[in-house]
């Protein structure tokens, strides 16, 4: 079986929410119904023309089973570090625990090691106890609190 990471396309943005709404925690967040809301595609846009911004799929003998976002954070801090920023990292139900998680963000530590990045960091819902077992288990630390305020609806 080969694992093959790619940049998204905008065609595969509906099997992306679809994957995405796939979750305990963001169900009634996304929505996966067709046509998808001109907001996932406004956003792909945004995501699609910045170099900083990379929408990611693992696919499976060419089947999508992962989805990751990945960010380039320049800074001051750190005498002008670039970080990596891992988000919505999606491993599809019937394939978890087959190590597909582990080599897709190893794959995502690379990229950011070849972006020059001096550290990557995410961020996990604090009720996402397996996740955090995941990270950690890869040697990742526990090392922040994270804060959100919520804008809108």
């Amino acid at each position: 079986m080969s694992l093959n990471f790619r940049d998204a396309t905008l065609a595969d943005l509906p099997a992306i929410i679809a994957m995405l709404a796939d979750d305990v925690n963001s169900a009634g967040r996304e929505d996966p119904s067709l046509p998808l809301d001109p907001r996932y595609e406004a956003a792909f846009a945004d995501i699609d023309a910045s170099a900083d911004q990379r929408l990611i799929v693992a696919e499976l003998d060419g089947a999508m089973i992962g989805t990751m976002q990945l960010t380039f954070i320049p800074g001051i801090a750190f005498r002008g570090a670039w970080r990596g920023q891992i988000e919505a990292v999606r491993i599809a139900s019937n394939v978890r625990g087959g190590g597909h998680g582990t080599a897709m963000i190893e794959w995502a530590v690379e990229q950011c090691r070849a972006r020059g990045c001096r550290m990557v960091q995410l961020m996990s819902m604090t009720s996402r106890a397996d996740a955090h077992r995941f990270y950690e288990k890869m040697g990742w630390v526990r090392s922040h609190y994270g804060f959100k305020l919520k804008l809108e609806d």
